[in-house]
């Protein structure tokens, strides 16, 4: 398991006055430092490259590449460290000129309609028509004459029952697999890895991967709230606040001793629950 770097290294930017507002890159930084999290943490919940992340932070947007690429960045920065987006949003526009005026949108033109070419009557399908009708009556007609009713035979040949008719086949319903869900953890297949996350003791923001590097969630997870994840390999695990999380791994409980506001990766396979 790898915490990564220690938040309490970091040192907020000093203040130049206690009643001048914070700066969108300060407020970010006391935000993420509150939160128990490092740059490098944000840089993977939130796929914002970390020199981006240390240049927003320094309140240095040229990185972002533009403004409408800067409003995306501080929302997801600031969505992360669980600080309101809308107030960065709007002291961002105020010091960059505000947001541009929507383009007009281009006058609809009504498509001219097409009247369609009037055609005469198509013989050949009515014929096509009439003969699968004839078909079809002198098959029903001769099923009928041999479903128990009397023919006429000739003279000197043997009469001979008709035969039963076939007996359908019962069809053989479809096996259903039933999907994984929250409750039938005791039950998860040994192929795979099965973790249950619950936040238990209190809301904490996580972040869980396959074994591929791709990501199966990332938000907060509220008090009472329960989510699972399962591959075919490993799940990687990173917890915000560690202490109000309960894991459930394989079906069985894991009972490390988890401090309240830590930030834990974790690592878990099939088999026995063990963290890597």
């Amino acid at each position: 398991m790898s915490i990564g770097n220690s938040p309490e290294d970091e040192r907020p930017f000093e203040d130049v006055s206690e009643e001048a507002r914070p700066s969108i890159g300060r407020a970010l930084q006391q935000a993420r430092i509150a939160a128990g999290l490092t740059v490098d943490d944000v840089s993977t919940a939130t796929r914002v490259r970390i020199a981006i992340v240390h240049a927003i932070e320094a309140d240095d947007f040229a990185a972002c590449g533009g403004d409408v690429y800067a409003r995306g960045h501080i929302r997801t920065l600031a969505r992360a460290v669980r600080l309101d987006p809308a107030p960065l949003i709007e002291q961002y526009d105020a010091a960059h000129g505000g947001r541009p005026a929507p383009t007009p949108a281009a006058p609809l033109f009504e498509a001219e309609r097409i009247r369609p070419e009037r055609r005469g009557p198509n013989w050949t399908a009515a014929m096509v028509a009439a003969i699968v009708v004839v078909i079809g009556f002198v098959g029903f007609t001769a099923f009928k004459g041999g479903d128990g009713t009397t023919q006429d035979v000739a003279e000197g040949t043997p009469a001979t029952s008709p035969s039963a008719p076939p007996t359908p086949k019962a069809e053989k319903p479809a096996d259903k697999t039933p999907e994984p869900s929250d409750s039938a953890i005791a039950a998860a297949p040994q192929d795979k890895v099965t973790v249950q996350v619950s936040a238990a003791d209190g809301k904490s923001w996580i972040s869980a991967k396959d074994h591929n590097g791709r990501l199966l969630f990332d938000g907060l997870l509220k008090q009472g709230d329960t989510k699972t994840f399962q591959d075919s390999e490993k799940i990687n695990l990173v917890l915000g606040d560690a202490g109000a999380i309960q894991l459930h791994v394989n079906g069985k409980k894991i009972e490390d001793d988890f401090q309240p506001g830590s930030v834990e990766r974790l690592t878990y396979t099939k088999g026995d629950p063990q963290a890597g």
